[in-house]
């Protein structure tokens, strides 16, 4: 397989990752009234067990949590750090706001990327992902109204810091490739315990109330909160990270539609008109995957 190869299966895995979260408000809804720390520390252990039991078929992959003191730094202030920061945003603020806040990551994944080496910001990257900011700008502001207050400044803060750190977690994991994603389970864990402290300091214990809330948890674990981040590391390390940052857009976008399957929310030209913006803003950003350049075709002609 071919770096080019290599490179599209990585985005591809990434992509996975992207799909994958956006099942995360359908099933946070469907798991009941348990409060977020609580549920962000079972759901964080289900997804680190997952890459525990990995290592039984993989003799010597528990190694990998052996890393500089950085490389934890980096993982778990990206997990925990984002997901704290997001869980004031929404105590703090009312939800469709933080959200517009927050939802600024994709555009700085793009935008930090120009920072890496061997890596060039064009721009149709800029444009794709400013299409896939105003498609979601459409659908939270017409899905649930918007409207910017004052006295909301520091949820407002936590929502944009959470989308720092988020998008700093996703550009700086590039130059760590040497890092296995195996070390995800460390990080994971890690997450889980700080999670359930938070928990007790701060939440009353909420447990689900039917197997059904039971079951939302548990696949909450394993895909979204779980396998989602494995294959995140692997799509911004290896993967087009540009064309990932400006397809994460389709995150809300998906959400949305699934609670609208689901029956959670309403359907409405709004939802058409964000799916059209992101869906084109995607396609522009990750032109690179589909048009070869002219000096690899005329290459590819005289070989």
């Amino acid at each position: 397989m071919n770096s080019s190869s290599k490179q599209t299966a990585a985005t591809l895995t990434g992509l996975a990752a992207v799909f994958m979260w956006s099942f995360l408000s359908l099933l946070t809804v469907a798991s009941g009234a348990m409060p977020p720390f609580q549920l962000a520390a079972i759901t964080f252990a289900i997804g680190g067990m997952l890459g525990v039991a990995s290592w039984i078929a993989r003799p010597g992959a528990a190694a990998a949590l052996k890393q500089p003191a950085l490389v934890w730094l980096l993982g778990v202030g990206g997990l925990f750090g984002y997901h704290a920061l997001y869980f004031a945003a929404l105590r703090l603020a009312p939800p469709a706001e933080a959200q517009l806040f927050n939802y600024l990551w994709p555009l700085l994944i793009v935008l930090f990327s120009a920072l890496l080496p061997d890596e060039k910001l064009k721009s149709h990257h800029i444009l794709g992902v400013l299409f896939g900011l105003a498609g979601t700008l459409v659908l939270i502001a017409g899905m649930r109204g918007v409207d910017i207050k004052r006295e909301y400044i520091v949820g407002y803060c936590c929502a944009l810091g959470a989308a720092l750190a988020w998008s700093s977690y996703s550009v700086l994991s590039r130059p760590f490739k040497n890092v296995p994603s195996d070390a995800v389970a460390g990080f994971c864990l890690a997450t889980s315990a700080l999670s359930l402290v938070c928990h007790l300091a701060f939440e009353r214990t909420v447990w689900p109330s039917s197997a059904l809330q039971w079951l939302a948890v548990l696949v909450l674990g394993v895909f979204p909160v779980g396998l989602a981040f494995y294959a995140w590391d692997r799509g911004v390390k290896f993967g087009n990270i540009r064309a990932l940052g400006a397809a994460s857009y389709a995150a809300p976008l998906l959400s949305t539609i699934f609670l609208v399957v689901a029956g959670y929310a309403e359907p409405s030209w709004t939802l058409a008109i964000a799916a059209v913006l992101i869906s084109f803003g995607g396609a522009v950003a990750a032109k690179d995957m589909f048009v070869k350049p002219r000096s690899a075709t005329r290459d590819s002609n005289l070989s």
